[in-house]
């Protein structure tokens, strides 16, 4: 059984950003009162996170961005206006009340969930709060302030040489893109809408400079994709890049706006779709770091989470909801399901195979690590078709006995088997 560190502020529900504003931290405490009322969290480990400090913050962000952050208010924001256009903080980034501690607990409680994971506390840790992947290093961006994954991931840097980060959210994760866009510890992967949408950025052929060429890889997706064209994509993606790249940790962004119905997104993933991408990184067997991100129909938000939750600590729920204070929001199915829009899928099997040809040559190009010697070559992790199934792939796998089965778990546990050398973690990215 994995142990799970859990993080959650009872105080998230009450930041508010604007009157008619997409992003509602609100979304948070209704996916723990699921957690809660599922019984998941007698599986799990639960903490309230400790707000981040300006010094946390700044090991990241510029100092006058964060001393803007902690000083700026709805009281004196009037006078700033200057400042306020350069740090981007309008129209989806408004300055609303709370808003520097708002950014110390979502920061805090990834922080700490990093920490948990270096200090071996955990194999997974969970904040929901978190993956606000817009956000610059001297500037907001896409509801975002304080870039809460590059933070966590500068944690886990500090115990481990390599860090892969897996974003599926709608939209690109620029921000921490760009934070590692030239460093060849951080492998960053991201699953994304393409065209004329937010972001605008996350081509195929944006690969990373200098050290980190080849360690960005970038999947753009068009609108309506389904499960099953979504996953054949995915696992073909992060089996072929874990096997190249060898991660030693995993942050893994599971914004929620590529579920279908999304007020944003357009997408058409369900809550299993979306729910199969976790359960496949945690396969791995790598310790993982679990954030939220954008999503913004909240009641679909907070049933994937919750259903997220349970696959992460094992726990099976049953498809009805628990009655809870939030119950009138899952009106009218009162289900964790989120199902399926009538969409059209604008991604041919033609345009998922040529994506694919693109990012497999971007794998391929990575450079042997010097740290990564002597190591057993462990086979193929991908898909050999677009159709095969979860359990098909699972099955092939075990076969060709990269897969062994845990015999002393109630539950069996898939593990990869390999080793290498250990690596000077405390190298500059």
């Amino acid at each position: 059984m994995k142990r799970i560190s859990y993080f959650y502020d009872q105080e998230i529900g009450n930041y508010k950003y604007a009157p008619g504003h997409p992003m509602k931290p609100h979304r948070i405490r209704l996916t723990h009162s699921l957690i809660i009322n599922y019984s998941i969290f007698k599986r799990m480990n639960l903490f309230r996170p400790i707000a981040a400090t300006f010094e946390d913050l700044t090991r990241f962000h510029s100092n006058d961005y964060i001393e803007f952050l902690r000083t700026i208010s709805r009281e004196n924001s009037d006078n700033k206006e200057k400042e306020l256009m350069r740090y981007n903080m309008i129209e989806d980034c408004p300055v609303f009340e709370g808003l520097y501690e708002y950014c110390q607990s979502t920061a805090g409680g990834t922080i700490q969930g990093a920490v948990h994971i270096n200090e071996q506390e955990c194999d997974i840790s969970v904040n929901w709060a978190g993956g606000l992947h817009h956000a610059k290093r001297r500037e907001a961006s896409g509801f975002c302030y304080v870039n809460d994954i590059v933070l966590g991931i500068l944690e886990l840097l500090r115990f481990h040489e390599r860090v892969m980060y897996i974003d599926i959210d709608v939209h690109h994760g620029d921000g921490v893109e760009e934070a590692f866009y030239s460093s060849d510890r951080v492998m960053t992967i991201s699953f994304h809408m393409h065209g004329e949408f937010f972001p605008g950025t996350g081509s195929a052929t944006d690969v990373g400079v200098g050290r980190g060429r080849n360690y960005t890889v970038n999947v753009p997706l068009n609108s309506g994709i389904d499960d099953t064209t979504y996953l054949s994509i995915f696992r073909r993606v992060i089996g072929a890049s874990v096997e190249r790249f060898r991660p030693e940790a995993i942050v893994l962004q599971c914004g929620a706006d590529s579920l279908a119905g999304d007020r944003i997104g357009c997408f058409n993933l369900t809550h299993e779709g979306h729910a199969a991408c976790v359960e496949f990184v945690k396969s791995f067997d790598v310790p993982v770091l679990v954030l939220g991100g954008g999503g913004y129909t909240i009641s679909n938000v907070s049933r994937c989470w919750a259903y997220e939750t349970a696959i992460l600590a094992d726990v099976k729920i049953p498809e009805e909801l628990p009655y809870n204070e939030y119950f009138d929001h899952y009106h009218p199915n009162y289900t964790h399901k989120v199902l399926p829009m009538n969409m059209d899928n604008q991604n041919t099997r033609k345009y998922i195979e040529e994506i694919w040809e693109q990012v497999e040559e971007n794998i391929r190009g990575l450079p042997g690590r010097p740290s990564v010697q002597n190591h057993r070559a462990m086979p193929s992790l991908m898909s050999e078709s677009p159709d095969e199934t979860n359990e098909e792939l699972w099955k092939r796998l075990k076969e060709r006995g990269i897969f062994k089965e845990e015999e002393d778990s109630a539950d069996a546990v898939h593990r990869i088997e390999y080793s290498f050398e250990e690596g000077d973690a405390n190298m500059k990215i």
